[in-house]
């Protein structure tokens, strides 16, 4: 067995090079972290897999480097129609163009060119990050790197690998800092910490057409769903001239039924008449069998699973890439603040603790709306029965309630719990606000006008209503964080101390701050908000007693400003 060296640190590997495992990459790289990347596949992937990421998501790809780039290969979702089974509209939900961090609520587009997108950045800015490709990963473990096996005895993670398109080769072994697993619902590192599926109790099978049309087939950019008893479909304009349609399959369909050309005309039929004619061409046809599961652990020490291979999601809310990505945000900071600023290992509990929660949340909502809006195909005859019923009634309860559907689509992920960074959220009040993320509006610094992000960077941040009192200026030393003082229409307090950045929202963050009855709060890296004061005159004190911020506490010394 050969030794695989790095030069300089040993890496964080990552087993995994698709988006979530590119994302954890090149937000690992950011923070000054040696990377590398162990990617099965000798090539990308070519053909399209998911369709849609939300605007928190897209708010994680700007701080990866790539948000104009996506936006310029995505389009805005205009959101959700419901169809009957003679394609005659129920109800339209209609998202507005922007939401509150900045971006569309919806954005569809072809992954491979996101992939494209993150390899780009990770070679022209991160190229000091390995990424091995044809590479298989053969076992993952913690060990004394001269000992016989990679579990010998407790030590730093241990990756062995070798040679995808050479099964005889050389095993090489690489002695790790962190191995993060995404590598798919098949994760070797998931089967190496124990980290069983538990079955959140949904499974359909369903048949997925990608194609391109030069005949525009819709007349507006969202979704539709057909709720027909006979057969559920959803329909979506994902490009310029790029298409998906998703066929839920019956009981007593083959897997292979629908490969004849002539069958996939009859389903297509509705909206391609003549393939010729409509000039259509297939890009793909593959059936699915969407599931819903949790791994029961995401972590053994630093060996840590992302994305599929910690969670599979139902696609009817369109989550399952974002909850991948959102993993890699989450973690990345987190993982940095304990290998460069020594922070407690005990700050990755909270990884599992608030993404394995947040997912579950997720997962439930994504089955009960694939319930509501698709159910089961009742019958191969078409009769409908009890299902579809109680699957009237509940569309009947949504569309007749005012704004009842309207809130549902528009509102953001849940907040994140159970973790001691999130520990103090309420329902109410300005703990209201733990767990969640902060907008995203353009703010002047006085310099320039910006998106928020651009000037909160990579540290944490305090935004204050107040002039900073010398306590929260100390614990701001304490954790790192950047410290400022938003003003907006009504400023109130003293004038900033001198040197203090300070930024105007014009009130859009007063406002949200005010609106909750705070006065100040901590914000993360990742942009969650985990402490808040309400006190105008020493939210410093206040923020001080939150144990969410001992996990920030840092030993590097910097200005606060």
């Amino acid at each position: 067995m050969n030794r695989t060296t790095t030069d300089g640190a040993a890496p964080v590997v990552i087993v995994g090079g698709g988006p979530t495992g590119m994302t954890a990459a090149i937000l690992l790289a950011q923070h000054g972290l040696p990377v590398m990347i162990l990617e099965r596949h000798a090539v990308a992937y070519p053909h399209p897999r998911a369709v849609h990421l939300d605007d928190e998501v897209h708010r994680i790809l700007q701080q990866v480097g790539i948000a104009p780039a996506f936006a310029r290969i995505s389009r805005p979702g205009a959101g959700l129609r419901v169809l009957d089974a003679e394609h005659r509209v129920l109800a339209e939900f209609r998202r507005p163009p922007e939401g509150p961090h900045g971006y569309p609520q919806a954005n569809m587009f072809d992954q491979p060119d996101l992939e494209r997108l993150l390899r780009d950045r990770l070679a022209t800015h991160h190229p000091e990050v390995t990424f091995r490709r044809g590479i298989e990963v053969t076992d993952v473990g913690t060990g004394d790197p001269d000992a016989g096996t990679a579990s010998a005895r407790p030590g730093p993670p241990v990756v062995t690998f070798r040679d995808a398109e050479a099964p005889d080769a050389p095993l090489h072994r690489v002695i790790a800092t962190a191995v993060l697993g995404c590598d798919g619902a098949d994760s070797v590192v998931r089967e190496r910490i124990g980290g069983h599926w538990r079955d959140l109790g949904f499974e359909q099978r369903w048949l997925v057409i990608d194609g391109r049309c030069a005949r525009p087939l819709a007349h507006w950019d969202g979704v539709d769903q057909i709720a027909d008893p006979r057969r559920a479909v959803t329909f979506m304009r994902v490009g310029d001239d790029r298409y998906r349609w998703e066929f839920r399959l019956r009981s007593d369909e083959a897997e292979g039924t629908f490969r004849a050309p002539e069958q996939l005309d009859e389903l297509l039929s509705p909206w391609i008449a003549d393939r010729a004619e409509d000039g259509f061409q297939l890009v793909r046809s593959a059936s699915y069998t969407f599931r819903a599961r949790v791994a029961r652990r995401w972590r053994n020490g630093r060996i840590l699973v992302l994305g599929d291979a910690a969670h599979l999601t139902p696609p009817f809310i369109g989550q399952g890439l974002g909850a991948g990505l959102r993993d890699a945000s989450n973690l990345a900071w987190k993982l940095a603040r304990v290998l460069i600023d020594h922070a407690p290992e005990s700050l990755l509990d909270s990884y599992e603790q608030e993404r394995s929660r947040h997912v579950v949340q997720q997962i439930r909502m994504a089955r009960a709306v694939g319930w509501v809006l698709t159910g089961d195909n009742d019958r191969a005859d078409g009769r409908k029965g009890g299902a579809a019923a109680l699957r009237r009634t509940a569309l009947r309860a949504v569309f007749r309630v005012p704004g009842l559907a309207q809130r549902v689509l528009d509102r953001g992920s849940p907040a994140l719990r159970g973790s001691a960074l999130t520990a103090g959220r309420r329902p109410y009040g300005p703990r209201s606000l733990i767990g969640t993320l902060v907008p995203q509006p353009e703010v002047s610094d006085g310099e320039s006008r910006r998106a928020l992000d651009e000037i909160l960077g990579r540290r944490p941040a305090v935004l204050t209503l107040t002039a900073p009192d010398p306590e929260l200026l100390a614990l701001s030393v304490r954790i790192d964080a950047r410290v400022l003082y938003v003003t907006g229409r009504s400023p109130r307090g003293r004038s900033p101390t001198p040197g203090m950045r300070t930024i105007d929202g014009e009130g859009a963050l007063a406002r949200w701050l005010d609106e909750a009855g705070a006065s100040a709060a901590i914000v993360r890296p990742d942009r969650v908000v985990i402490a808040v004061a309400r006190s105008p005159t020493h939210p410093g004190r206040e923020l001080s007693a939150s144990p969410a911020c001992e996990a920030l506490v840092t030993t590097r010394d910097r200005s606060p400003v």
